[in-house]
């Protein structure tokens, strides 16, 4: 939630800067080389419309939380046109060049946001674990599972904070396997047992949090006004849009 991985972050915009000299100078395209002290997935290739496979699903991740308010970007491993405006938005949030193409400047901006396991500059795993100790183990999906459901939660939390001012957000409950799930009265088969569901609380109001989740890529937001939601905001990942915080929207 809190301080940047700062040295890390410089080091990648660097590369980044390296590369928009390159092409600047007139050199012709230059397809970006591995960012300095990135150890977690580098792109090979610009990708844009019409592109498809691992190096595509990999930004969908990355990008899911600059998708359209209640249309979560489907990490398909597609570049189809809610994976490009999820991209122009993801630039124009950075103050990038706005064209939906994912190039040289668009993966340096997230190698300067992403840590050696994957996990955005401002979330960690360790926040996300299940409150009685176990982990990722003991839920309703296998706890490899639950780590990418968790990682996918944390790339759109990462989005929200930045529309949020940059400021911190404060995970209550990430995971939870079904033993504390039970423990502390979660319904049963809560999105929280997959990984899939997050409670926030913190320094912003319940409802800035859930009005800034719609279009964060969480389609489940239950929020003030909503029964047991006075004092957290719950943000999920869901199959179909659920929306209830009556006192927010």
């Amino acid at each position: 939630m809190g301080s940047r991985r700062t040295a890390r972050g410089a080091m990648s915009l660097l590369g980044a800067f390296a590369l928009s000299l390159g092409l600047a100078s007139g050199a012709g395209l230059v397809e970006p080389a591995p960012a300095a002290a990135d150890s977690c997935y580098t792109w090979g290739q610009t990708l844009s419309r019409g592109d498809s496979g691992s190096d595509v699903r990999e930004l969908q991740v990355r990008v899911a939380g600059w998708a359209a308010s209640g249309d979560p970007v489907n990490i398909d491993g597609v570049y189809g046109p809610e994976t490009a405006n999820a991209v122009e938005r993801f630039q124009r949030g950075y103050g990038l060049s706005v064209d939906g193409v994912a190039g040289p400047e668009t993966y340096g901006q997230i190698y300067a946001l992403q840590d050696g396991d994957c996990t955005p500059a401002h979330f960690a795993f360790s926040e996300f674990t299940s409150g009685d100790g176990s982990g990722f183990s003991g839920g309703n999906t296998s706890a490899s599972n639950v780590r990418t459901n968790v990682l996918r939660n944390m790339w759109k939390l990462e989005a929200m904070r930045h529309k949020l001012g940059d400021s911190p957000l404060y995970v209550s409950s990430g995971f939870r396997s079904v033993a504390h799930n039970d423990a502390v009265g979660g319904v049963p088969d809560s999105k929280h047992t997959y990984g899939t569901g997050v409670d926030l609380t913190g320094a912003h109001s319940l409802c800035d949090l859930a009005r800034a989740a719609r279009s964060s890529g969480f389609n489940g937001i239950i929020g003030p006004g909503a029964s047991g939601h006075n004092d957290h905001t719950h943000l999920a990942t869901r199959s179909g849009r659920y929306w209830n915080a009556p006192d927010c929207f």
